[in-house]
């Protein structure tokens, strides 16, 4: 991936209940959003940007950020998008390659944007290997995935957030690629969210996006524990024609491999 013609963005909300077990939904109560649909998008890498330019992603291993913070792992479906731009901004996403993703988040100290929780440096952020996506719809590749992630701490492999279908997200397919672009053009610096328009044009308008389209809730072992060095977090996306949840979990117990599957298996480094 080019990283110079590349930008990173995560959707905030789309997912029911997963804002609320974060104790972000306060922060968006001044936001402006429908019903049961996600709040707005927040960057997480911008090259050339002083506090965003350093490119966030790892395959193996998760960074610790180097002072007093509480860190949650995200688990997400990521999108590697192809965009064109036109006079008003960014006019089109097209979704090419999708991912197990984990939009690693600082839950404390409080910060005043989201974007200032999530990229702390090299490795603060996960995305597994990506698979082509020839259809973003009700027929594509993701249809059928499901999304599931795991802590092994101390030779114990638990899950951490639920198991949960790709199509349970509040928004997807064509409905979220009008309402990102719409986002994209429109959106605004208020409370926890920025203008991304200037932030494009400010980054060179990329011609690729990576976008994590929304973390799913945790189970309640999730919700009460934080990470920490030599913990191993796992996150699957993965076609529920292929394999159960039950086979997909004794197989990331067992580290065994997932073939067909997008597996994000990732090393905690305090």
């Amino acid at each position: 991936m080019d990283y110079a013609r590349t930008a990173a963005f995560g959707v905030a909300g789309n997912f029911t209940g997963h804002l609320e077990q974060a104790g972000e939904a306060k922060d968006f109560v001044g936001v402006k959003a429908a019903a049961g649909k996600p709040k707005g998008l927040f960057p997480v890498y911008l090259s050339g940007d002083e506090r965003l330019g350093t490119w966030p992603f790892s395959a193996d291993t998760l960074q610790l950020p180097q002072r007093d913070a509480d860190v949650q792992p995200e688990p997400e479906v990521g999108l590697v998008c192809s965009v064109t731009y036109d006079d008003g901004g960014l006019a089109s996403i097209r979704p090419t390659g999708f991912a197990a993703a984990d939009d690693t988040s600082i839950r404390r100290p409080p910060e005043p944007k989201i974007s200032r929780k999530k990229n702390w440096g090299p490795h603060s952020k996960g995305l597994g290997q990506v698979l082509p996506l020839t259809r973003f719809d009700a027929e594509g590749e993701l249809a059928h995935c499901r999304l599931a992630s795991f802590l092994i701490r101390d030779g114990s492999c638990r899950a951490y957030g639920e198991d949960s279908a790709v199509r349970d997200y509040s928004t997807h397919y064509g409905e979220l690629i009008s309402w990102m672009v719409g986002k994209f053009r429109t959106q605004q610096d208020v409370g926890p969210l920025e203008c991304l328009s200037e932030r494009l044009d400010s980054a060179g308008r990329p011609e690729t996006l990576v976008i994590t389209i929304g973390a799913t809730r945790y189970v309640p072992y999730g919700e009460g524990n934080y990470l920490r060095g030599g913990d191993r977090v796992v996150i699957v996306v993965y076609d529920e024609r292929s394999y159960n949840a039950q086979a997909v979990a004794q197989a990331v117990a067992e580290g065994d491999g997932l073939p067909g599957a997008s597996v994000l298996d990732r090393v905690v480094l305090a």
